[in-house]
């Protein structure tokens, strides 16, 4: 049970960036491995590599979570964006998400436009280096149609996904994009702003939030300006890091309200995705 155990974070870390909820990757997580525990103990014995039995089982599950996610989010109230994920310097490691590239927030989202089988083939074989052979036996398909998937998989990857400038200069942008919304500074805010850029809010109907994407540098420097303006007393901000990228967090009477994640491509920020939904965002609050 120790061996198996050891490979909860793996398997977590598998079914976060297939799923992009945390609260969903636990949970299948949990189920595969429920359904070891249910096999009977020679069928336990005869699994050469228990390890990759529950990669399997787990790799299935999400596959099918992710065919009914479609449906419930085309009633979702408002832009779903997936779980942000804190870096929690506590805790058990065995629960926590590794952050690199692949749980960025801007990689999750182009993630969110793939077929299920789509993502769970590139996932499985680009960022966990399972061969073809393996993803075809988890996606159901052949490994030459698996290996078709991972690579359309991967052109949406290229066709949407700048290089990121390092952390260091990420975090001068956003810290930089901070001084100048609690100053009211739409000058420094426009300076800061990709004239392309866009944001987008997720409140799940359970808080409030704009509920069409806000396209363009100005028209979200003056949204920003106007929510300055609107500041409940009490409310702070603070730098946080969200999927292992330089963000902010907004917390009100101890508890964290709003998590912001950006997109910086060079020295400005191309995109910033705003989470307000209450039920993403429970790990936020100490």
């Amino acid at each position: 049970m120790d061996v198996l155990m050891s490979e909860r974070r793996r398997l977590l870390n598998l079914a976060y960036r297939l799923l992009g909820s945390l609260a969903e990757a636990e949970d299948a997580v949990q189920e595969a491995y429920a359904r070891w525990c249910a096999l009977p103990k020679p069928q336990q014995d005869a699994i050469e590599s228990p390890g990759a039995w529950l990669t399997t089982v787990t790799g299935r599950i999400c596959l099918t979570l992710l065919g009914s996610a479609r449906a419930r989010r085309e009633t979702y109230v408002g832009d779903w964006i997936p779980e942000p994920v804190p870096e929690t310097p506590g805790g058990d490691p065995a629960d926590r998400v590794t952050l690199d590239e692949s749980v960025s927030m801007a990689f999750l989202v182009v993630l969110e436009a793939m077929t299920p089988a789509e993502r769970v083939a590139f996932i499985l074989h680009d960022v966990f280096c399972h061969s073809f052979a393996e993803v075809a036996e988890i996606v159901g398909r052949t490994p030459a149609a698996c290996r078709q998937l991972a690579s359309s998989a991967r052109r949406r990857i290229r066709a949407s996904h700048e290089p990121a400038p390092p952390v260091a200069r990420q975090a001068g942008v956003v810290r930089d994009f901070k001084r100048a919304w609690e100053a009211k500074d739409i000058d420094a805010l426009i300076g800061l702003l990709d004239p392309g850029a866009t944001a987008t809010a997720d409140g799940g109907g359970l808080a409030l939030a704009f509920t069409h994407p806000i396209e363009g540098g100005e028209r979200i420097a003056h949204a920003w300006i106007e929510l300055a303006s609107r500041k409940p007393a009490g409310m702070t901000f603070a730098e946080r890091t969200v999927n292992g990228r330089p963000g902010l967090v907004a917390r009100q009477d101890g508890v964290v309200v709003t998590v912001f994640a950006f997109d910086v491509t060079g020295d400005r920020i191309k995109h910033i995705w705003v989470v307000r939904n209450p039920e993403k965002l429970r790990r936020w609050t100490d």
